[in-house]
């Protein structure tokens, strides 16, 4: 195609844009309506990974052994533990360091009640803290550490404890959430391509007249076609550029609110630096997949030359 052919499209392309004042309007409404909410929705999903993953970080494997193990028998163990290929890092935890670490989680007035326990009369075990490489395993994994504990006579393990049912409920809420956003994502970008699709068609229609003369004078289904794809890639540009402009500055005023004004410390929201490329460059991609792919149908479905 010629610079002077494609500068020539992308003119006719944005005088319709003008040409079709309403009908745009409505267009790139309903485009940055159907990104918002599909924006919104990637927002919460994107805070709600970031929960997950402090959550995950969170996450471990306490192995209490049975008190009165020799030195030689919890080295067993260790080695056993550690061949384990879903543990990341095994921690090996004394009573001593259990009891000073209970120490220092105390306030000063409970802390009374842990005094005159020396290491002789520490009743705490000895424990191995244990991460995984990927949280999903943690279940499969605390089962294997169990396991050794069963084909051994002495039964030197005496629980393996890292949280059970509320992890996998953390991971079925998780995914729930992101299949949700997938349904809605799907469904909103049919939606947005339906009303370009109408918009464009509507368009072909009233101009039905100028695109015959075109066909009469030589002109290719190509060379027609081209203008309409054109407007369909501004309406999309549009739209997403609303879309993301209202969602980012929404988003970090939501921010502001919930840490100042509420005081929700306790809960840290992804920061608009870390969502904002995402958002944006989503939002974009989908506004410029919707408006080609709408113009696209359209042109196919009722471009009758």
């Amino acid at each position: 195609m010629r610079l002077s052919t494609l500068v020539r499209h992308l003119r006719e392309g944005g005088k319709n844009v003008a040409r079709n004042g309403w009908m745009t309007f409505a267009s790139i409404s309903s485009i940055t309506v159907s990104l918002f909410i599909l924006g919104v929705f990637m927002l919460l999903a994107l805070n709600v990974n970031k929960l997950a993953d402090q959550l995950d970080n969170q996450v471990q494997i306490r192995v209490y052994l049975k008190i009165g193990l020799e030195r030689p028998k919890i080295e067993e163990i260790s080695r056993t533990i550690r061949r384990i290929p879903e543990l990341k890092t095994v921690t090996f935890i004394s009573k001593a360091e259990g009891l000073k670490r209970l120490r220092d989680s105390m306030d000063e007035e409970s802390r009374v009640a842990l005094e005159g326990y020396t290491d002789e009369t520490n009743p705490l075990p000895d424990a191995f803290e244990i991460e995984v490489y990927q949280p999903q395993t943690i279940g499969f994994a605390a089962k294997k550490i169990q396991a050794i504990n069963e084909t051994d006579p002495d039964k030197p393990i005496t629980a393996v404890k890292y949280g059970a049912g509320t992890v996998e409920k953390l991971f079925r809420i998780t995914n729930a959430v992101r299949n949700i956003g997938l349904v809605i994502v799907a469904g909103l970008a049919v939606m947005a391509m339906f009303l370009i699709s109408t918009t464009i068609k509507m368009t072909i229609m009233a101009r039905r007249r100028e695109i015959s003369i075109m066909k009469m004078v030589g002109a290719t289904n190509n060379f027609i076609r081209w203008p309409f794809f054109i407007e369909g890639v501004l309406i999309g540009i549009a739209g997403s550029a609303i879309t993301s402009g209202i969602l980012l500055y929404g988003y970090s005023e939501l921010i502001t609110t919930a840490q100042q004004d509420i005081g929700l410390y306790m809960i840290e929201l992804a920061s608009v630096k870390d969502v904002g490329w995402i958002v944006t460059g989503t939002v974009a991609a989908l506004g410029l997949l919707l408006g080609v792919w709408g113009s696209t149908l359209s042109v196919r479905k009722y471009l009758k030359v």
